[in-house]
């Protein structure tokens, strides 16, 4: 009688960890997402003196914010995720971590735009590590019906970092007074803030080392083992199944571009065109983003799952269209109202909304993708997510503002208009996926 061609131990007869454990591997995982997205959001409430001190446009703060994290934390995210495929993914993260810290402290030493846009650059290169691993051990550590909440719980960090990041920078900013520090110089208080927000992460480094890195689960029925699937070998398996991929990533993206374009400068528009001060944005529009960002991808993660446990299989999808119905209205009404605390109030819709879908998503793509292959296509996934998002929204609403207006009390304007185009154009290619997605789920030849 002939071996059997897979190396692998159906996972059947290998139980999950603990729950008690599990959730304490979240929990982990959460500290150190949200110091993360604290990290890459506060700049966003200091617009206006990093403008005075560096010299730069909206378009250059945009590339600030955006191109020049986003290009290093999206192409070195593929071979970062490659790395999460074939070794140890809990002393990734920890090295990630180390380093997004240090540049984030970093930032607060520029003095150009150049050596800001460089420090910025390392920040995105760290956080490339985070959630290619994370998403690879945290489907390993739940079950399939329970994967929805556990991603949408890391998620959560998300908007808990950003609600943190602008309430504290706000803080920050409104006590903080210009320094004159040894070796270093003078530092205005928008760089002191940096190292606050930076140099604590350091702390996550060693509370990461007591997370254990998980048993393999979901390999491909292959005679290969986990460590051999080739980046080509990926994009082969991507592309025969590009009717739920492909839609997925792009539909994902426009939703991302809507939000992640319109949030970065929901801040600057209450300044300009409110007249509100940076430490009232911070504390308001802060705790908007952390509650509304956090109840949203809790309850799309729970719905998402009580779907799946009733035998809805593409209900991980199904998400994403409901978040794009709740994102268009609010996204472009928001900025058009006259009264900034009911612009407020629409806005936290909004951010529900767009909130709804990414816990969910993070779920679709790993039980859609063999474990040897994870790491690679979350981060191929990111890249997309990211470049979008965090790339080009956020300049596609300066640029509108910049060229197109060409006043910088009309951000409003620039907002409604993205939310208005790029919304409607997500919700359609996620209907699209629905078909195709539940058909290759339901004969994914791999064990979970």
């Amino acid at each position: 009688m002939s071996a059997p061609t897979t190396t692998t131990v159906p996972a059947a007869i290998d139980p999950y960890p603990s729950r008690t454990l599990a959730w304490y591997v979240v929990a982990v995982f959460v500290l150190a997402y949200t110091f993360s997205y604290i990290d890459r959001t506060i700049l966003t409430l200091m617009v206006a003196p990093i403008r005075a001190s560096l010299h730069v446009t909206d378009t250059g703060i945009s590339l600030l914010h955006g191109l020049a994290f986003a290009i290093f934390y999206t192409l070195l995210g593929i071979p970062l995720g490659r790395l999460a495929d074939r070794h140890h993914r809990v002393r990734l993260t920890m090295i990630g971590i180390f380093f997004w810290s240090l540049m984030t402290a970093l930032c607060g030493l520029a003095r150009s735009f150049l050596q800001m846009f460089l420090a910025r650059v390392g920040v995105g290169i760290g956080e490339a590590v985070l959630s290619p691993s994370v998403f690879s051990i945290l489907t390993d550590y739940f079950p399939p019906r329970k994967l929805p909440l556990a991603m949408s719980v890391y998620t959560a960090a998300i908007y808990i970092g950003a609600g943190i990041a602008l309430i504290a920078g706000g803080t920050l900013i409104a006590i903080i007074p210009a320094m004159d520090l040894p070796i270093i110089g003078h530092m205005e208080p928008w760089q002191v803030v940096f190292l606050w927000v930076g140099l604590p992460g350091l702390f996550v480094v060693s509370l990461m080392g007591t997370v254990r890195e998980p048993k393999r689960r979901g390999l491909l029925k292959t005679s290969g083992t986990a460590t051999d699937m080739p980046i080509g070998a990926v994009f082969h398996y991507l592309i025969n199944r590009r009717g739920a991929y492909f839609l997925m990533m792009a539909g994902y993206g426009c939703l991302s571009l809507a939000y992640n374009g319109v949030n970065a400068w929901i801040p600057t528009y209450f300044i300009r065109v409110h007249h509100w001060s940076a430490h009232t944005v911070g504390l308001n529009y802060g705790i908007v983003l952390a509650v509304a960002g956090t109840c949203g991808i809790v309850c799309g993660g729970l719905i998402a799952g009580r779907m799946k446990a009733r035998g809805h299989h593409s209900a991980n999808v199904v998400t994403g269209v409901i978040a794009g119905f709740i994102m268009l209205p609010s996204g472009v009404i928001a900025p058009l109202l006259s009264s900034a605390y009911l612009s407020l109030a629409v806005y936290a819709v909004f951010v529900f909304g767009a909130a709804w879908p990414f816990g969910a998503a993070a779920a679709a793509f790993q039980e859609l993708t063999p474990n040897q292959m994870r790491g690679q296509v979350t981060a191929i996934y990111f890249f997309v997510l990211n470049i979008a998002g965090i790339g080009m929204g956020p300049t596609l609403v300066a640029v509108l503002t910049d060229r197109l207006f060409k006043n910088d009390s009309d951000i409003y304007l620039s907002n409604a208009v993205v939310a208005l185009i790029t919304t409607p154009i997500g919700i359609f290619l996620l209907w699209r996926a629905l078909k195709p997605y539940e058909r290759y789920l339901l004969v994914s030849n791999f064990t979970n």
